[in-house]
């Protein structure tokens, strides 16, 4: 997420034209700096969406149905999921999760890095701060628009018994034919007002917090693994707060047409969630998000910045 400027003990930028290959930017051309960031960006979000998985699919359980929330609830949900249906069933949905996670987050990672050079973020405390939360929520916009439909796969992946869906195509073939090609795009709209705080406040967070303690890390390679890991989990703890409201609206929205709901409209989805279940349902299954989400985050910026280092010192 992150540009290699802004784990750098230094923010110096030299561009030097590079035979076909675009501007030099710290030793290797933007080019480079892309495939390096898909790919790092790709394996950083498969490994920490595959950690936590199960809590994932727990907490879209509870969040699309009216199901009272509290983690002891959660746990037995999964006990029982485990004892019924065998260990991999937590993993139900994981593969749709990867074929979405894979792409969503090499998006993600390269995108805000083209971003932050566009708006002129130079990963320092002197950077705009209105730039520097601007980038982060248009990669999020970038990658959550390209991906969206994949996501909602998952979604209904997740709340459904394994004989009504068995394989990612069957959902997108079903939902073609019984709701037509717009149901791909269903709480687009709640995604996007919420991956704008979500994205934003993540990456302004984790570079913050990055930068505030570059110093103690430069030297040790092992100390600044565990300085990404706790960066990233407190980056994952405030933007998973700021905008988790939304996310139960999307999830009503994008599983309506599987769990007997209507829901069609961002206002009419939380008004009707607001006047059956009371303020409180907009933060269901937050502390589970408050367990997964630091975990997740934490493994995912940590994972991206030792993968994308490594490849640019190996090419540089």
């Amino acid at each position: 997420m992150p540009s290699v400027e802004s784990t750098s003990s230094s923010t110096s930028v030299s561009t030097v034209p590079q035979g076909g290959k675009g501007l030099q930017v710290d030793g290797i051309s933007n080019t480079q700096r892309v495939w390096t960031s898909l790919l790092s960006g790709a394996m950083a979000g498969a490994l920490a969406k595959t950690v936590i998985a199960p809590l994932d699919r727990t907490k879209i359980t509870f969040q699309t149905s009216k199901r009272q929330f509290s983690a002891k609830a959660a746990f037995r949900h999964i006990h029982h999921t485990y004892k019924v249906d065998g260990l991999l069933t937590l993993w139900r949905g994981n593969s749709a999760t990867m074929v979405r996670v894979i792409p969503y987050a090499a998006i993600q990672f390269t995108a805000h890095e083209q971003w932050k050079r566009f708006l002129r973020v130079n990963g320092t405390e002197t950077s705009s701060t209105a730039n520097r939360l601007l980038a982060g929520s248009l990669a999020g916009v970038t990658s959550q628009g390209l991906t969206y439909p994949l996501d909602l796969a998952r979604a209904r992946m997740a709340v459904t018994q394994k004989a009504e869906y068995k394989t990612l195509r069957q959902v997108f073939v079903r939902m073609y034919r019984q709701e037509g090609v717009l149901a791909f795009y269903r709480g687009f709209t709640a995604t996007i007002l919420g991956v704008v705080p979500y994205a934003g406040f993540s990456f302004f967070t984790y570079d913050t917090l990055k930068n505030l303690m570059a110093a103690y890390t430069v030297n040790s390679p092992g100390r600044a693994t565990m300085s990404a890991l706790f960066c990233g989990a407190v980056a994952g703890l405030v933007s998973q707060t700021s905008s988790y409201p939304l996310d139960i609206v999307r999830r009503r929205m994008q599983t309506s047409a599987v769990i007997g709901e209507r829901y069609h409209t961002v206002y009419g989805t939380a008004a009707k969630i607001y006047r059956e279940e009371g303020a409180m349902a907009f933060y269901k299954g937050l502390s589970m998000n408050w367990i997964k989400g630091p975990i997740a985050v934490g493994i995912s910026f940590a994972t991206n910045d030792t993968i994308r280092d490594a490849l640019r010192r190996f090419i540089s």
